[in-house]
Protein backbone atom coordinates (compact mmCIF):
# COMPACT_ATOMS: atom_id res chain seq x y z
CA UNK A 1 0.00 0.00 0.00
CA UNK A 2 1.49 3.18 -1.23
CA UNK A 3 1.19 6.61 1.05
CA UNK A 4 -1.91 7.80 -1.59
CA UNK A 5 -3.66 5.47 -1.23
CA UNK A 6 -5.48 2.99 0.68
CA UNK A 7 -6.68 -0.35 0.09
CA UNK A 8 -10.75 -0.66 2.00
CA UNK A 9 -13.43 1.51 2.91
CA UNK A 10 -13.87 3.26 6.73
CA UNK A 11 -16.60 1.69 8.21
CA UNK A 12 -18.21 5.28 9.47
CA UNK A 13 -21.81 5.31 8.69
CA UNK A 14 -24.23 4.65 11.64
CA UNK A 15 -28.18 4.19 11.30
CA UNK A 16 -28.44 7.83 11.71
CA UNK A 17 -25.76 8.65 9.17
CA UNK A 18 -27.51 5.95 6.76
CA UNK A 19 -30.55 7.49 7.40
CA UNK A 20 -29.70 11.01 6.52
CA UNK A 21 -28.17 9.99 3.09
CA UNK A 22 -31.84 8.25 2.45
CA UNK A 23 -33.92 11.76 3.19
CA UNK A 24 -31.61 14.15 2.65
CA UNK A 25 -30.08 12.69 -0.67
CA UNK A 26 -34.18 12.83 -1.57
CA UNK A 27 -35.13 16.19 -0.41
CA UNK A 28 -34.10 18.74 -2.67
CA UNK A 29 -36.27 21.63 -4.28
CA UNK A 30 -38.79 19.17 -6.51
CA UNK A 31 -41.06 19.21 -3.62
CA UNK A 32 -42.14 22.90 -3.57
CA UNK A 33 -42.11 22.70 -7.56
CA UNK A 34 -43.74 19.54 -9.15
CA UNK A 35 -47.31 19.83 -7.44
CA UNK A 36 -48.42 22.56 -9.68
CA UNK A 37 -47.76 20.33 -12.65
CA UNK A 38 -49.16 17.56 -11.01
CA UNK A 39 -52.59 20.06 -10.49
CA UNK A 40 -52.66 20.24 -14.30
CA UNK A 41 -52.87 17.25 -15.00
CA UNK A 42 -54.83 15.81 -12.69
CA UNK A 43 -57.34 19.36 -11.02
CA UNK A 44 -58.64 17.96 -8.14
CA UNK A 45 -57.13 17.89 -4.66
CA UNK A 46 -58.53 13.91 -3.92
CA UNK A 47 -56.17 12.97 -7.25
CA UNK A 48 -53.25 14.76 -6.87
CA UNK A 49 -52.74 13.30 -2.49
CA UNK A 50 -53.59 9.67 -4.33
CA UNK A 51 -50.82 10.61 -7.15
CA UNK A 52 -48.65 11.24 -3.79
CA UNK A 53 -49.96 8.37 -1.75
CA UNK A 54 -49.30 5.99 -4.80
CA UNK A 55 -45.66 7.36 -5.31
CA UNK A 56 -44.99 6.70 -1.58
CA UNK A 57 -46.25 3.16 -2.00
CA UNK A 58 -44.28 2.51 -4.58
CA UNK A 59 -41.12 4.14 -3.01
CA UNK A 60 -41.69 2.25 0.15
CA UNK A 61 -41.74 -1.58 -1.45
CA UNK A 62 -39.04 -0.73 -3.38
CA UNK A 63 -37.39 0.23 -0.11
CA UNK A 64 -38.38 -2.98 1.37
CA UNK A 65 -37.69 -5.11 -1.34
CA UNK A 66 -34.08 -3.45 -1.60
CA UNK A 67 -33.75 -4.06 2.05
CA UNK A 68 -33.06 -8.05 1.47
CA UNK A 69 -30.47 -7.28 -1.33
CA UNK A 70 -28.55 -5.07 0.33
CA UNK A 71 -28.53 -7.30 3.63
CA UNK A 72 -27.27 -9.67 1.27
CA UNK A 73 -24.80 -8.01 -0.93
CA UNK A 74 -23.58 -4.98 1.46
CA UNK A 75 -20.57 -4.36 -0.92
CA UNK A 76 -19.89 -0.81 -2.51
CA UNK A 77 -21.62 -0.44 -5.36
CA UNK A 78 -25.34 -1.17 -4.28
CA UNK A 79 -27.54 -1.97 -6.80
CA UNK A 80 -24.57 -1.93 -9.74
CA UNK A 81 -23.89 -5.10 -7.50
CA UNK A 82 -27.65 -6.70 -7.29
CA UNK A 83 -28.10 -6.21 -11.01
CA UNK A 84 -24.36 -8.04 -11.64
CA UNK A 85 -25.67 -10.59 -9.50
CA UNK A 86 -29.04 -10.93 -10.25
CA UNK A 87 -28.35 -11.24 -13.51
CA UNK A 88 -24.84 -10.57 -15.93
CA UNK A 89 -22.60 -8.23 -16.06
CA UNK A 90 -24.05 -6.01 -18.93
CA UNK A 91 -27.05 -5.31 -16.90
CA UNK A 92 -24.93 -4.27 -14.25
CA UNK A 93 -23.35 -2.05 -16.73
CA UNK A 94 -25.79 -0.82 -18.57
CA UNK A 95 -27.08 0.91 -15.24
CA UNK A 96 -24.03 2.46 -14.24
CA UNK A 97 -23.44 3.54 -17.40
CA UNK A 98 -26.64 4.98 -17.26
CA UNK A 99 -26.10 6.19 -14.08
CA UNK A 100 -23.17 8.32 -15.12
CA UNK A 101 -24.24 9.82 -18.08
CA UNK A 102 -27.52 11.04 -17.03
CA UNK A 103 -29.25 9.44 -13.72
CA UNK A 104 -26.63 10.78 -10.93
CA UNK A 105 -24.55 13.21 -12.84
CA UNK A 106 -27.95 14.95 -14.45
CA UNK A 107 -29.42 15.33 -10.78
CA UNK A 108 -26.62 16.67 -9.59
CA UNK A 109 -26.11 19.37 -12.29
CA UNK A 110 -29.46 19.93 -12.09
CA UNK A 111 -30.20 20.35 -8.20
CA UNK A 112 -27.01 22.91 -8.74
CA UNK A 113 -28.24 24.30 -10.98
CA UNK A 114 -31.16 25.28 -8.01
CA UNK A 115 -28.99 25.96 -6.04
CA UNK A 116 -27.30 29.19 -7.95
CA UNK A 117 -30.94 30.26 -9.79
CA UNK A 118 -32.29 30.40 -6.13
CA UNK A 119 -28.98 32.07 -4.64
CA UNK A 120 -29.76 34.76 -7.43
CA UNK A 121 -32.75 36.01 -5.41
CA UNK A 122 -30.62 36.40 -2.32
CA UNK A 123 -27.79 37.52 -4.09
CA UNK A 124 -28.83 39.37 -7.43
CA UNK A 125 -25.40 39.55 -9.29
CA UNK A 126 -25.97 35.78 -9.68
CA UNK A 127 -28.06 35.82 -12.67
CA UNK A 128 -28.59 33.88 -16.03
CA UNK A 129 -28.63 37.30 -17.91
CA UNK A 130 -24.95 37.93 -16.33
CA UNK A 131 -23.12 36.39 -19.33
CA UNK A 132 -19.34 35.70 -18.82
CA UNK A 133 -18.96 34.53 -22.09
CA UNK A 134 -20.60 33.92 -25.15
CA UNK A 135 -19.59 31.79 -28.17
CA UNK A 136 -22.88 31.54 -29.52
CA UNK A 137 -23.09 27.95 -29.21
CA UNK A 138 -22.21 28.65 -25.48
CA UNK A 139 -23.51 31.01 -23.21
CA UNK A 140 -21.74 30.88 -19.40
CA UNK A 141 -23.38 33.17 -16.89
CA UNK A 142 -22.82 33.35 -12.86
CA UNK A 143 -25.39 31.11 -12.16
CA UNK A 144 -22.61 28.27 -14.24
CA UNK A 145 -20.42 29.21 -12.52
CA UNK A 146 -21.98 29.42 -8.61
CA UNK A 147 -23.43 25.94 -9.64
CA UNK A 148 -19.89 24.50 -10.74
CA UNK A 149 -18.50 26.11 -8.05
CA UNK A 150 -21.06 23.89 -5.89
CA UNK A 151 -20.47 20.70 -7.18
CA UNK A 152 -16.45 21.21 -7.05
CA UNK A 153 -16.39 22.30 -3.23
CA UNK A 154 -18.59 19.49 -2.40
CA UNK A 155 -16.53 16.70 -4.21
CA UNK A 156 -13.57 18.30 -2.83
CA UNK A 157 -15.03 18.29 0.52
CA UNK A 158 -16.05 14.76 0.30
CA UNK A 159 -12.42 13.43 -1.10
CA UNK A 160 -10.92 14.80 2.56
CA UNK A 161 -13.09 11.36 3.68
CA UNK A 162 -16.42 9.70 4.68
CA UNK A 163 -16.37 10.85 8.14
CA UNK A 164 -16.00 15.15 6.82
CA UNK A 165 -18.98 13.83 3.90
CA UNK A 166 -21.32 12.42 6.96
CA UNK A 167 -21.15 15.66 8.71
CA UNK A 168 -22.69 17.72 6.28
CA UNK A 169 -25.28 15.60 4.91
CA UNK A 170 -26.09 15.02 8.59
CA UNK A 171 -26.02 18.80 9.85
CA UNK A 172 -27.74 19.96 6.22
CA UNK A 173 -30.25 17.01 6.33
CA UNK A 174 -31.39 16.84 9.91
CA UNK A 175 -31.81 20.78 9.83
CA UNK A 176 -33.95 20.91 6.40
CA UNK A 177 -36.22 18.21 7.74
CA UNK A 178 -36.65 20.48 10.85
CA UNK A 179 -37.38 23.64 9.04
CA UNK A 180 -39.86 21.41 6.68
CA UNK A 181 -41.66 20.66 10.04
CA UNK A 182 -42.02 24.20 11.07
CA UNK A 183 -43.44 24.85 7.10
CA UNK A 184 -46.48 22.31 8.00
CA UNK A 185 -47.03 23.37 11.57
CA UNK A 186 -47.15 26.75 10.63
CA UNK A 187 -48.67 26.29 7.18
CA UNK A 188 -51.66 24.03 8.72
CA UNK A 189 -52.23 26.91 11.15
CA UNK A 190 -51.21 30.24 9.66
CA UNK A 191 -51.38 29.82 5.90
CA UNK A 192 -54.79 28.27 6.36
CA UNK A 193 -57.53 29.67 3.93
CA UNK A 194 -61.12 28.89 4.46
CA UNK A 195 -62.11 30.45 0.97
CA UNK A 196 -59.40 28.23 -0.42
CA UNK A 197 -60.35 24.84 1.45
CA UNK A 198 -63.96 25.49 0.32
CA UNK A 199 -63.02 25.61 -3.04
CA UNK A 200 -60.82 22.49 -3.13
CA UNK A 201 -64.15 20.74 -1.24
CA UNK A 202 -66.63 21.68 -4.12
CA UNK A 203 -63.71 20.24 -6.67
CA UNK A 204 -62.48 17.13 -4.59
CA UNK A 205 -62.93 14.27 -6.52
CA UNK A 206 -63.66 16.13 -9.74
CA UNK A 207 -60.85 15.24 -11.96
CA UNK A 208 -60.33 17.73 -15.09
CA UNK A 209 -56.72 18.15 -17.35
CA UNK A 210 -55.94 21.96 -17.65
CA UNK A 211 -53.73 22.88 -20.50
CA UNK A 212 -50.80 25.73 -19.63
CA UNK A 213 -53.48 28.21 -21.02
CA UNK A 214 -56.49 27.52 -19.00
CA UNK A 215 -58.37 25.10 -21.35
CA UNK A 216 -59.99 22.29 -19.15
CA UNK A 217 -61.00 18.54 -20.58
CA UNK A 218 -62.99 16.37 -18.03
CA UNK A 219 -60.93 13.34 -16.70
CA UNK A 220 -62.90 9.86 -16.33
CA UNK A 221 -62.60 6.36 -16.44
CA UNK A 222 -59.23 5.43 -18.23
CA UNK A 223 -58.20 8.75 -18.81
CA UNK A 224 -57.91 9.06 -15.42
CA UNK A 225 -56.31 6.39 -14.63
CA UNK A 226 -53.49 7.15 -17.66
CA UNK A 227 -53.68 11.10 -16.12
CA UNK A 228 -52.48 9.38 -12.71
CA UNK A 229 -49.68 7.49 -14.31
CA UNK A 230 -48.58 10.29 -16.25
CA UNK A 231 -48.27 12.21 -13.14
CA UNK A 232 -45.96 10.03 -11.06
CA UNK A 233 -43.08 11.63 -13.59
CA UNK A 234 -43.15 14.64 -11.13
CA UNK A 235 -43.50 12.83 -7.77
CA UNK A 236 -41.16 9.93 -8.68
CA UNK A 237 -38.13 11.79 -9.68
CA UNK A 238 -38.97 13.84 -6.58
CA UNK A 239 -38.87 10.98 -4.35
CA UNK A 240 -35.95 9.36 -6.29
CA UNK A 241 -32.50 8.55 -4.88
CA UNK A 242 -33.51 6.81 -1.68
CA UNK A 243 -31.57 4.12 -2.89
CA UNK A 244 -28.04 6.02 -2.91
CA UNK A 245 -27.54 4.67 0.85
CA UNK A 246 -26.85 0.96 -1.08
CA UNK A 247 -23.76 2.41 -3.13
CA UNK A 248 -21.97 3.05 0.23
CA UNK A 249 -22.54 0.32 2.00
CA UNK A 250 -18.79 -0.71 2.03
CA UNK A 251 -18.90 2.31 4.48
CA UNK A 252 -22.01 1.38 6.54
CA UNK A 253 -21.61 -0.09 10.29
CA UNK A 254 -23.52 -3.54 10.78
CA UNK A 255 -24.97 -2.88 6.80
CA UNK A 256 -26.80 -6.13 6.72
CA UNK A 257 -29.19 -4.16 9.75
CA UNK A 258 -28.59 -0.51 9.50
CA UNK A 259 -29.22 -0.39 5.26
CA UNK A 260 -32.27 -2.13 4.88
CA UNK A 261 -33.58 0.11 8.26
CA UNK A 262 -32.55 2.77 6.99
CA UNK A 263 -34.09 2.69 4.20
CA UNK A 264 -37.12 2.04 5.82
CA UNK A 265 -37.25 4.73 7.96
CA UNK A 266 -36.05 7.16 5.63
CA UNK A 267 -38.28 7.18 2.66
CA UNK A 268 -41.45 6.67 5.05
CA UNK A 269 -40.48 10.10 6.50
CA UNK A 270 -40.10 11.19 3.69
CA UNK A 271 -43.53 10.20 2.08
CA UNK A 272 -45.25 11.52 5.43
CA UNK A 273 -43.50 14.80 4.68
CA UNK A 274 -44.31 14.93 0.93
CA UNK A 275 -48.30 14.35 1.31
CA UNK A 276 -48.44 16.76 5.08
CA UNK A 277 -46.88 19.42 2.38
CA UNK A 278 -49.68 18.99 -0.52
CA UNK A 279 -52.36 19.11 2.40
CA UNK A 280 -50.25 22.72 3.64
CA UNK A 281 -50.82 23.67 -0.43
CA UNK A 282 -54.47 22.52 -0.16
CA UNK A 283 -54.95 24.28 3.24
CA UNK A 284 -53.56 27.69 1.75
CA UNK A 285 -54.50 28.04 -1.78
CA UNK A 286 -57.35 26.92 -4.23
CA UNK A 287 -55.98 23.91 -6.89
CA UNK A 288 -57.66 25.24 -10.13
CA UNK A 289 -56.90 28.79 -11.08
CA UNK A 290 -56.74 31.36 -13.48
CA UNK A 291 -53.41 30.82 -15.71
CA UNK A 292 -54.09 35.32 -16.26
CA UNK A 293 -54.93 35.65 -12.58
CA UNK A 294 -53.39 39.22 -10.64
CA UNK A 295 -52.98 37.59 -7.08
CA UNK A 296 -51.44 34.38 -5.99
CA UNK A 297 -54.59 33.18 -5.21
CA UNK A 298 -56.31 33.62 -8.31
CA UNK A 299 -53.63 31.95 -9.47
CA UNK A 300 -53.59 29.13 -7.24
CA UNK A 301 -52.16 25.81 -7.13
CA UNK A 302 -51.97 24.97 -11.01
CA UNK A 303 -50.74 28.45 -12.15
CA UNK A 304 -48.54 29.75 -9.27
CA UNK A 305 -45.92 31.83 -10.68
CA UNK A 306 -42.81 29.95 -12.65
CA UNK A 307 -44.47 26.38 -10.45
CA UNK A 308 -43.23 27.90 -7.36
CA UNK A 309 -45.39 26.71 -4.76
CA UNK A 310 -43.83 26.67 -2.04
CA UNK A 311 -43.32 30.90 -2.35
CA UNK A 312 -46.64 31.05 -2.94
CA UNK A 313 -48.28 29.30 -0.08
CA UNK A 314 -46.22 31.37 2.42
CA UNK A 315 -46.31 34.49 0.32
CA UNK A 316 -49.74 35.35 2.66
CA UNK A 317 -47.82 35.24 5.76
CA UNK A 318 -44.89 37.25 4.32
CA UNK A 319 -45.53 39.30 1.31
CA UNK A 320 -42.93 39.77 -0.90
CA UNK A 321 -39.82 38.53 1.24
CA UNK A 322 -41.37 34.95 1.18
CA UNK A 323 -39.50 34.81 -2.21
CA UNK A 324 -36.46 35.07 -0.15
CA UNK A 325 -37.41 32.89 2.70
CA UNK A 326 -38.14 30.02 0.64
CA UNK A 327 -34.85 30.64 -1.69
CA UNK A 328 -32.83 30.22 1.50
CA UNK A 329 -34.45 26.85 2.23
CA UNK A 330 -34.00 25.93 -1.01
CA UNK A 331 -30.21 26.81 -1.01
CA UNK A 332 -29.97 24.68 2.04
CA UNK A 333 -31.98 21.54 0.96
CA UNK A 334 -30.22 21.57 -2.31
CA UNK A 335 -26.63 21.80 -1.07
CA UNK A 336 -27.27 18.63 1.27
CA UNK A 337 -29.13 17.19 -1.24
CA UNK A 338 -26.34 17.01 -3.73
CA UNK A 339 -23.64 16.23 -0.80
CA UNK A 340 -25.19 12.96 -0.93
CA UNK A 341 -25.67 12.12 -4.11
CA UNK A 342 -22.17 13.31 -4.85
CA UNK A 343 -20.89 11.16 -2.02
CA UNK A 344 -22.69 8.16 -3.00
CA UNK A 345 -22.51 8.22 -6.77
CA UNK A 346 -18.31 7.27 -6.59
CA UNK A 347 -18.83 3.74 -5.13
CA UNK A 348 -20.65 2.73 -8.40
CA UNK A 349 -17.89 3.66 -10.44
CA UNK A 350 -15.59 2.32 -7.89
CA UNK A 351 -17.39 -0.67 -8.15
CA UNK A 352 -17.51 -0.84 -11.68
CA UNK A 353 -13.95 -0.12 -12.10
CA UNK A 354 -12.58 -3.13 -9.96
CA UNK A 355 -15.00 -5.23 -12.67
CA UNK A 356 -12.92 -3.72 -15.03
CA UNK A 357 -16.22 -1.42 -16.53
CA UNK A 358 -14.65 1.58 -16.05
CA UNK A 359 -11.47 3.27 -16.19
CA UNK A 360 -9.03 1.27 -13.83
CA UNK A 361 -7.93 4.91 -11.55
CA UNK A 362 -11.48 4.89 -10.76
CA UNK A 363 -11.20 1.91 -8.59
CA UNK A 364 -8.97 3.09 -6.44
CA UNK A 365 -9.11 4.88 -2.86
CA UNK A 366 -7.38 7.97 -2.41
CA UNK A 367 -5.15 8.55 1.40
CA UNK A 368 -9.35 9.16 3.07
CA UNK A 369 -10.68 5.78 1.83
CA UNK A 370 -12.37 7.22 -0.65
CA UNK A 371 -12.66 7.01 -4.61
CA UNK A 372 -11.22 10.47 -4.70
CA UNK A 373 -10.44 9.76 -8.85
CA UNK A 374 -13.91 8.87 -9.27
CA UNK A 375 -15.35 11.50 -7.33
CA UNK A 376 -13.85 14.00 -9.38
CA UNK A 377 -14.83 12.36 -12.94
CA UNK A 378 -18.25 13.01 -11.60
CA UNK A 379 -18.05 15.90 -10.81
CA UNK A 380 -16.65 17.15 -14.39
CA UNK A 381 -19.25 15.53 -16.27
CA UNK A 382 -22.01 16.88 -14.23
CA UNK A 383 -20.08 20.63 -14.57
CA UNK A 384 -20.28 19.83 -18.35
CA UNK A 385 -23.75 18.97 -18.05
CA UNK A 386 -24.81 22.65 -16.14
CA UNK A 387 -22.65 24.20 -19.37
CA UNK A 388 -24.86 22.43 -21.88
CA UNK A 389 -27.81 23.21 -20.80
CA UNK A 390 -29.44 19.63 -21.37
CA UNK A 391 -29.44 18.50 -17.83
CA UNK A 392 -33.26 19.59 -17.57
CA UNK A 393 -33.98 17.69 -20.62
CA UNK A 394 -31.91 14.33 -19.77
CA UNK A 395 -33.61 14.75 -16.45
CA UNK A 396 -37.21 14.00 -18.13
CA UNK A 397 -35.92 10.80 -19.34
CA UNK A 398 -34.26 9.60 -16.05
CA UNK A 399 -38.03 8.41 -14.47
CA UNK A 400 -38.62 6.45 -17.38
CA UNK A 401 -34.82 4.77 -17.37
CA UNK A 402 -34.70 4.58 -13.59
CA UNK A 403 -37.88 2.42 -13.57
CA UNK A 404 -36.73 0.13 -15.54
CA UNK A 405 -33.86 -0.71 -13.48
CA UNK A 406 -36.17 -0.89 -10.07
CA UNK A 407 -38.42 -3.10 -12.14
CA UNK A 408 -35.07 -5.53 -12.56
CA UNK A 409 -33.35 -5.19 -9.49
CA UNK A 410 -36.70 -6.21 -7.70
CA UNK A 411 -37.07 -8.94 -10.01
CA UNK A 412 -33.32 -9.90 -9.35
CA UNK A 413 -35.18 -10.62 -5.84
CA UNK A 414 -37.28 -13.46 -7.67
CA UNK A 415 -34.03 -14.92 -9.38
CA UNK A 416 -32.24 -14.78 -6.47
CA UNK A 417 -34.37 -17.03 -3.86
CA UNK A 418 -34.29 -19.37 -6.73
CA UNK A 419 -30.48 -19.70 -7.86
CA UNK A 420 -29.54 -19.31 -4.32
CA UNK A 421 -32.06 -20.21 -1.81
CA UNK A 422 -29.29 -20.85 1.04
CA UNK A 423 -27.73 -17.55 0.77
CA UNK A 424 -27.71 -15.59 3.94
CA UNK A 425 -30.45 -13.40 4.12
CA UNK A 426 -30.13 -11.38 7.84
CA UNK A 427 -33.48 -9.53 6.59
CA UNK A 428 -35.92 -11.11 3.96
CA UNK A 429 -37.87 -8.77 1.88
CA UNK A 430 -41.56 -7.48 4.02
CA UNK A 431 -44.33 -9.09 2.55
CA UNK A 432 -42.34 -10.99 -0.11
CA UNK A 433 -43.35 -12.20 -3.03
CA UNK A 434 -46.86 -10.06 -2.83
CA UNK A 435 -45.31 -6.48 -2.40
CA UNK A 436 -42.16 -6.79 -4.74
CA UNK A 437 -45.05 -8.35 -7.26
CA UNK A 438 -47.06 -5.34 -6.75
CA UNK A 439 -43.83 -2.65 -7.21
CA UNK A 440 -43.20 -4.57 -10.40
CA UNK A 441 -46.60 -4.71 -11.70
CA UNK A 442 -47.67 -1.01 -10.89
CA UNK A 443 -44.10 -0.18 -12.13
CA UNK A 444 -44.58 -1.82 -15.15
CA UNK A 445 -47.98 0.13 -15.68
CA UNK A 446 -46.68 3.61 -15.42
CA UNK A 447 -43.99 2.79 -17.64
CA UNK A 448 -46.23 1.94 -20.29
CA UNK A 449 -48.21 4.54 -19.78
CA UNK A 450 -45.74 6.77 -20.21
CA UNK A 451 -44.56 5.29 -23.43
CA UNK A 452 -48.21 5.82 -24.83
CA UNK A 453 -49.47 9.13 -23.36
CA UNK A 454 -45.37 10.82 -22.74
CA UNK A 455 -42.96 9.15 -25.68
CA UNK A 456 -40.95 12.47 -25.82
CA UNK A 457 -40.17 11.36 -22.01
CA UNK A 458 -39.57 7.65 -22.60
CA UNK A 459 -38.48 6.58 -25.74
CA UNK A 460 -35.00 9.04 -25.31
CA UNK A 461 -34.66 7.00 -21.81
CA UNK A 462 -34.59 3.61 -22.84
CA UNK A 463 -32.11 4.92 -26.01
CA UNK A 464 -29.92 6.12 -23.64
CA UNK A 465 -29.75 3.01 -21.74
CA UNK A 466 -29.42 0.65 -24.91
CA UNK A 467 -26.93 3.03 -26.29
CA UNK A 468 -24.70 1.05 -23.21
CA UNK A 469 -24.78 -2.44 -25.34
CA UNK A 470 -22.19 -1.23 -27.63
CA UNK A 471 -20.31 0.59 -25.86
CA UNK A 472 -20.13 -2.34 -23.28
CA UNK A 473 -18.64 -4.84 -25.94
CA UNK A 474 -16.21 -2.38 -27.01
CA UNK A 475 -14.61 -1.47 -23.87
CA UNK A 476 -14.47 -5.58 -23.38
CA UNK A 477 -12.99 -5.80 -26.55
CA UNK A 478 -10.51 -3.42 -25.93
CA UNK A 479 -9.32 -5.20 -22.50
CA UNK A 480 -8.89 -8.07 -24.56
CA UNK A 481 -7.07 -6.61 -26.67
CA UNK A 482 -4.54 -5.18 -24.26
CA UNK A 483 -4.45 -7.78 -21.80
Amino acid sequence: MSETSTTSFKKSLNLFDSTAIVMGSMIGSGIFIVSADMSRVLGAPGWLIIAWAITGVLTLFAALSYGELAAMMPNAGGQYVYLRESYNSLTGFLYGWTLFLVIQTGTIAAVGMAFAKFSGVVFPGISESRTLLDLGFLKISTVHIVAILMIFFLTWFNSRGIRTGKYIQNSFTYLKAFILLIFIIGGFWLASNLKAIELNKAVFWNAVSTSKAGVITSLSGFALIAALGISQVGSLFTSDAWNNITFTAGEVVNPKKNIPLSLFIGTLAVTIIYILINFVYLQALPLRGDPHGASVFERGIQFATNDRLGTATIYSLFGESAAVLMAIFIIISTFGCNNGIILSGARVYYAMANDNLFFKQVGKLNKNGVPGTGLYVQAIWASLLCLSGTYSQLLDYVVFAVLIFYVLTIGGLFILRIRKPDADRPYKAFGYPVVPAVYILLALFIMAILLIYKPTYTWPGLIIVLTGIPVYYIWKNFLNKTE
